[in-house]
């Protein structure tokens, strides 16, 4: 930092600028988990998996690394910030081997520092151990309590590490080692364990968070969604099944279960709003769905408008599909500034006020004199929707009416997304009528949970409620949440 720049100028907190990403932020939108890609069998295993995990950016934007092997040594590499920023063509070029696990992270326990930094590296009895994780281990506290109280020592504090320790005190080989391990875990979670000579990955018997498996050549890959796989010219071939565990080794690949599938309940703010709009999920398409959120939508919570605009970037998909169903015309009412970042942090409540207007601008001859229909994906605390409504009202739209293309979030997430205590979700408080004056709308409409179990379709329509986990809307959690008398959610992965 400069001399002639003095801390009250600094427009983050911290020593670097995505420290704590998102824990400030002016929008109180909810926060991605982490991100996961693995290469096994290719020669250009760290270039490949450097590309996945940019296309992955937008589920972890505190910290990236990777780690690689040629069957002998680990190389890794990882860093505080963005993947552009933590690589370059040096340190990929250090990063030798045709098999490798790459992550981004996340963190919302506070801890945002380099040693939680993923894929987290340990020394074993049988050599090296790599791990990534997307998700959160609801009884990890509880493991890590009586992992310490036999001898463990723990590094990080990390939910990941618990597995590999797990894994470490097993007497087994390695493959029947983490089935153990995997099998003492609660909560939703996507792993790729890495070795000197293996590579596994697996799913939690929920499904909870997604992992899917593509083929490039003769080249497995693993990523948290399929938009990484195009991105690297890879097929995407199918998902990783819950309970499921694969093992790749120099016999190919063998499909293995360490746990019987449970209920389907991948998560459904999946769908809502963190996957990226060209990524595919349990056969359906992320836009497409987004697209008949919004159609949904507007069968269930119709009203007469003059434009129709989506809060960006989330949103425009529901907000065309809308358009289409009503014939009322879609505008780009509301503008993103692509350059201020995601975890822009201002130092005052003054600025923070302003830094929504930094990021989002409405386009008053678009808006001005116009009813217009807003179509955003959720409303968490309320403090956004207030100030996106008033942004339109400022420029000049004579009615707002919100629509909200998810069921009321009222419960929070055990399972990696980061979301604030029951008591400052807006909807577990208010009505639907209150939430509608404090957020200064004319009127305010959630689309159904059987409308959004409609809209996502896929494979699994014919599940218990799609397939879906809905817990932050109707409080029915597919594991058990309370270990010991401790509730823990968010995303320490």
């Amino acid at each position: 930092m400069s001399d002639a720049i003095r801390p009250a100028q600094r427009l983050w907190t911290g020593d670097y600028y995505n420290e704590g990403s998102g824990h400030a932020d002016p929008f109180d939108t909810l926060r991605e988990e982490c991100g996961v890609f693995g290469v096994f069998g290719h020669a250009e295993a760290a270039s490949l998996s450097y590309y996945g995990l940019h296309a992955l950016q937008h589920r972890g934007e505190e910290s990236a690394g990777l780690c690689t092997t040629d069957g002998a040594d680990f190389h890794y590499h990882r860093g505080m910030g963005l993947v552009k920023e933590v690589f370059d063509r040096d340190k990929l070029s250090s990063l030798r081997g045709d098999r490798s696990i790459g992550h981004v992270r996340y963190s919302t326990s506070g801890d945002s520092k380099l040693t939680n930094a993923q894929p987290l590296i340990f020394k074993y009895r049988d050599g090296d151990l790599a791990v990534a994780t997307n998700g959160n281990i609801v009884n990890a506290p509880k493991i890590r309590h009586e992992l310490e109280q036999s001898g463990s020592i723990f590094q990080t504090t990390s939910d990941t590490e618990v597995i590999a320790h797990l894994i470490a005190r097993s007497p087994k080989d390695f493959v029947e080692a983490a089935k153990d391990a995997l099998g003492q875990l609660v909560g939703g979670f996507a792993f790729l364990l890495l070795t000197n000579d293996k590579l596994i990955a697996a799913s939690d018997p929920n499904g909870l968070r997604p992992l899917v498996m593509g083929r490039l050549g003769d080249a497995y890959l693993f990523s948290s969604e399929t938009c990484a796989f195009e991105v690297v010219g890879a097929e995407t071939l199918r998902e990783i099944q819950p309970g499921e565990m694969l093992v790749l080794d120099r016999d190919g690949l063998r499909e293995e279960r360490y746990a019987e599938p449970q209920r389907k309940a991948l998560c459904a703010m999946e769908y809502i709003y963190f996957a990226r709009p060209d990524s595919d999920m349990n056969g359906s398409n992320l836009h497409a769905s987004r697209k008949r959120m919004g159609q949904v939508m507007a069968q269930e919570s119709f009203v007469d408008a003059d434009v129709v605009t989506g809060v960006p970037d989330s949103s425009i998909s529901a907000a065309i599909g809308y358009a289409e169903q009503t014939g009322i015309p879609y505008e780009l009412g509301l503008i993103k500034n692509k350059y201020t970042g995601r975890t822009f942090i201002q130092p005052s409540q003054e600025l923070r006020e302003q830094g929504v207007k930094m990021k989002l601008s409405a386009v008053r001859r678009v808006v001005e004199g116009k009813r217009v229909v807003m179509i955003d994906d959720s409303i968490v605390r309320g403090t956004t929707s207030r100030r996106i409504v008033n942004l339109l009202r400022e420029a000049g739209a004579t009615e707002v009416h919100v629509r909200i293309t998810s069921p009321p979030f009222k419960n929070p997430c055990f399972y990696g997304i980061d979301t604030p205590d029951r008591g400052e979700l807006i909807a577990s408080y208010k009505t639907v009528e209150e939430i509608c004056r404090e957020i200064n709308a004319d009127s305010l409409e959630f689309l159904s949970p059987e409308g959004l179990i409609q809209a996502v379709g896929g494979e699994n329509a014919k599940d218990y409620k799609g397939g879906l986990c809905m817990a932050c809307f109707d409080n029915d959690y597919p594991t058990r949440t309370d270990f010991d008398g401790e509730e823990k959610f968010g995303c320490t992965c």
